[in-house]
């Protein structure tokens, strides 16, 4: 604590999580001393918190600009960097911590953490090691160590090291809220759900906790906990093995499909699988807002669900209606037309399933949902006024339909691999 009253005040401010008034505060002295790096350096942070990242971020170059040799102005930029997903430019910064200093245990659990964003769980556990011979203590490489030792399959070592950040820091929040996830992705729901809601008693507002407790909740319904599975061990891939296994499923369903078609006896055997597989590609897509469309009826789950998630699950829920009544209008009326109406609805469901997930560009896949749905709307229109099922819009929104696939997998896989 300094001495100074003002920036004395500043950082109990800071301590208190009332960062707006900090940032207040911090300009009215910065406006006395400008070129004063501490000061430019606390409000970058107060910024950070605040996720005014671009606004942290040049603040932060200010300051490196008139203190080049300051390792804790380059781990600030790095903590930026990481929160904007410039992964690369983040740990080159860190680096340059280290570079500048190389005995701080929280330099080198940056640097860990960011191994760890990069899947890199080898390098990950190695260097919070390091950080932890440094500060035996240090909560984010006690995290990172524990959490890289779940996706190494190290289950025992990873619990050992999680709970003994919780003796050093039993309310910290987002040692339990890390907790929750290392146990969820290994299986145990219900004790997960605990370490979420000690989460959320220490920090109401923890994203982190926030997402885990919502998975935990659907969770409690098996089939659910199948796919979470499958989720985890997919994102725990690399992207060249995630395509592997996409490409694989592909591949295996076109083979079945060929050995069917030319094998008349097999078919009987090899038609029931082939829809078997088609049915786990299908859902794969559709679960997650499908089971957010039941949290809205769970009065824990409801709260849990943002904006955008309540709206993705409303989609989809309004085209599975939409394939109900096709379908249900065209066994009352026997007219071919209005299975256009069935399978826009059908097919419908993916793009409205995943079109609020990040990617880049941003809201690509909003776009394409959309435009998607204007195809697939003008498409059924053309089928009703020229009476032809097959017609050029058509055809435009069946190749979207399987090109939204792969476009989509590329985007989430692109956004989820640095």
């Amino acid at each position: 604590m300094t001495n100074d009253p003002k920036l004395s005040k500043i950082e109990i401010l800071i301590q208190q999580k009332k960062f707006s008034a900090a940032e207040t505060a911090l300009q009215d002295i910065l406006s006395a001393d400008p070129n004063n790096t501490h000061y430019i350096a606390l409000l970058a942070e107060v910024s950070l918190q605040q996720d005014k990242f671009d606004v942290a971020g040049a603040l932060i170059s200010n300051a490196i600009g008139l203190k080049p040799d300051s390792p804790y102005l380059f781990y600030i930029k790095s903590r930026i960097a990481i929160q904007q997903d410039k992964l690369e430019e983040a740990e080159q910064d860190i680096e340059m911590s280290i570079k500048l200093d190389p005995y701080d245990a929280d330099y080198h659990a940056v640097l860990a953490n960011i191994k760890l964003i990069r899947k890199q769980y080898n390098e990950a556990l190695d260097i919070a090691d390091r950080a932890l011979e440094m500060d035996a203590e240090n909560i984010v490489a006690l995290n990172t160590r524990s959490t890289a030792l779940i996706k190494l399959n190290r289950k025992e070592e990873s619990y050992a090291t999680i709970e003994g950040a919780l003796r050093e820091d039993p309310n910290n929040a987002f040692t339990h809220a890390n907790y929750g996830w290392g146990l969820l992705e290994k299986g145990d729901h219900i004790k997960a759900l605990e370490h979420f809601r000690e989460s959320l008693r220490n920090d109401p507002h923890h994203g982190y906790a926030q997402a885990g407790m919502l998975e935990a909740i659907k969770a409690t319904n098996p089939v659910y906990r199948v796919f979470l599975r499958y989720g985890f061990w997919l994102g725990n891939l690399t992207a060249k093995y995630q395509w592997g296994v996409i490409i694989g499923f592909y591949l295996v369903s076109r083979i079945l499909k060929t050995i069917a078609k030319n094998n008349p006896n097999l078919q009987p055997y090899l038609t029931p699988l082939i829809v078997v597989l088609a049915l786990i590609a299908f859902s794969t897509w559709v679960i997650n807002p499908i089971s957010n469309l039941f949290l809205r009826f769970n009065k824990y789950g409801q709260l849990l669900l943002d904006k955008k998630e309540k709206m993705s699950s409303n989609f989809v829920a309004l085209s599975f209606a939409t394939f109900l009544i096709g379908i249900g209008l065209y066994f009352a009326l026997s007219d071919q037309k209005i299975l256009t109406i069935a399978v826009f609805g059908f097919a419908m469901m993916v793009p409205f399933s995943v079109m609020f997930t990040a990617s880049k560009p941003r809201n690509a896949l909003l776009v394409y949902a959309m435009a998607m749905a204007a195809a697939g709307i003008y498409a059924i229109a053309q089928t009703f006024s020229s009476g032809e099922l097959f017609n050029p819009m058509t055809t435009v929104f069946l190749l979207g339909f399987v090109a939204f696939q792969w476009v989509a997998n590329f985007l989430i896989i692109r956004e989820n691999n640095y």
